[in-house]
Formats: structure tokens, sequence, C-alpha cells
């Protein structure tokens, strides 16, 4: 019914919370703290890229699936739910329960995904520094 608000929702408030971080800390910044510091700050800006667009694309796809079947509407109240109390307890209990588990299991997919991909350029550094290649 209204699942795909959860997911929505979280890629909201980490999109605000990247650009208050964008605004807050600039790679002047960071290049002031370390000599890597631009370097990870770009790969943090990318990687937070990656969960915005699972969550934003994910919600997206569902939302159109819920469209398809006729549990959102494109006119008010917008969800079929909301006509009576009782679809209304049963959207909320979806919403707390489907809603929140494929938010957290998103997030943690992009967590392995992220991690991973730490661990693949660490990797190569070390083969790079290894082989006397400068990174």
């Amino acid at each position: 019914m209204a699942c795909f608000l959860v997911p929505l929702t979280e890629a909201v408030v980490i999109t605000a919370a990247k650009a208050i971080a964008l605004r807050k800390y600039s790679a002047s910044d960071v290049i002031k703290e370390s000599k890597d510091g631009v370097i990870w700050f770009d790969s943090m800006k990318e990687k937070i890229g990656w969960l915005q667009k699972m969550l934003f694309g994910g919600s997206f796809l569902l939302a159109i699936e819920h469209i398809y079947h006729g549990e959102v509407i494109l006119y008010p109240p917008f969800l079929t739910a909301m006509n009576s109390a009782a679809d209304t307890q049963t959207m909320l209990h979806e919403m707390a329960t489907v809603g929140v588990s494929m938010a957290v299991l998103t997030t943690a997919v992009w967590g392995m995904i992220a991690g991973i991909n730490a661990l693949i350029k660490r990797h190569s550094n070390n083969q790079n520094v290894i082989q006397g290649v400068s990174a």
C-alpha cells in the first residue's frame, strides 16, 4: 500500500544531510585535515550518491507498481488505504514492517557494496605500492 514511503523518506533525509554536509565541509577543509582527505571526501560523496540512487529508484519503481495495482491514485487522498480507518491501520502496519525492512535491507546492501569497493581500492593501492607504481 504505502511501503515505498519509508525508503523514500530515508532517501530525502539522506539527500538533505548530504547537502548540509557539503555546505558545511568543503573539499578545501578536508585537504587541510589530511593529505588523503580529498580522496575520502570524493569517495564518500560518490558512495552516498549510490545509496540515494538505490533508495529513490526502488521507491519510484514501487510507486509505479502500486499505481498500476490501484493502491495509489493520482487524486486525494492519493492512498486508497486512507478511505477507512481499518485500511489505514493495515497500511501503517505494512509501512512499519515491510517498508522499514526494505529500507534497512537496501542500506545494508549499500553498506556491503561500499565496503567491498573500499577493500578493492585498498588492495589495488597496496598492489601498486608493492610493484613500485605511485598511486
